[in-house]
């Protein structure tokens, strides 16, 4: 699916696979992994993984606990746990999440908004590496 070997957090037990030559307009909704290689245009809301493969095309928005991009997507992601940008990953949307890794090659066009935790155990939020006005770095105010 990616060439280069699975990604790091791919569930053992994906539930539901769009394929290659599949089309899917609206929001697909799940609470299991998921797996892109054809295109969906609409987002896909709650889910436990997503995987877009190199193939794969989403034009949403994604909110689930993890997502690996292999392919294009052009909406927002919100991730509770991991984002993860393959070489040949593309991503023009907003990004929220407590982990980001983006491997070299990758594209990523937005801004990031990470999850950090607080001393005191709680979490807070932060601007990411960059805000809105590409190249600005924001620094983390934790109380």
């Amino acid at each position: 699916m990616f060439g280069r070997g699975e990604p790091t957090v791919v569930d053992d037990r994906i539930k539901s696979i769009v394929a290659a030559e599949t089309y899917i307009q609206g929001t697909l909704r799940t609470h299991g992994s998921l797996i892109i290689d054809g295109k969906v245009e609409g987002g896909i809301a709650q889910a436990k993984q997503v995987v877009v493969g190199e193939q794969g095309e989403v034009k949403g928005d994604i909110t689930a606990e993890s997502v690996v991009v292999g392919g294009k997507v052009t909406g927002n992601i919100l991730a509770v746990k991991l984002v993860q940008v393959l070489s040949h990953g593309q991503i023009k949307g907003d990004i929220r999440t407590k982990s980001l890794h983006i491997e070299d090659g990758a594209v990523f066009d937005g801004a990031c908004t990470m999850n950090v935790e607080t001393p005191s155990g709680g979490s807070g939020t932060s601007e990411g590496a960059v805000d809105g006005k590409r190249g600005r770095v924001v620094t983390p105010l934790i109380k």
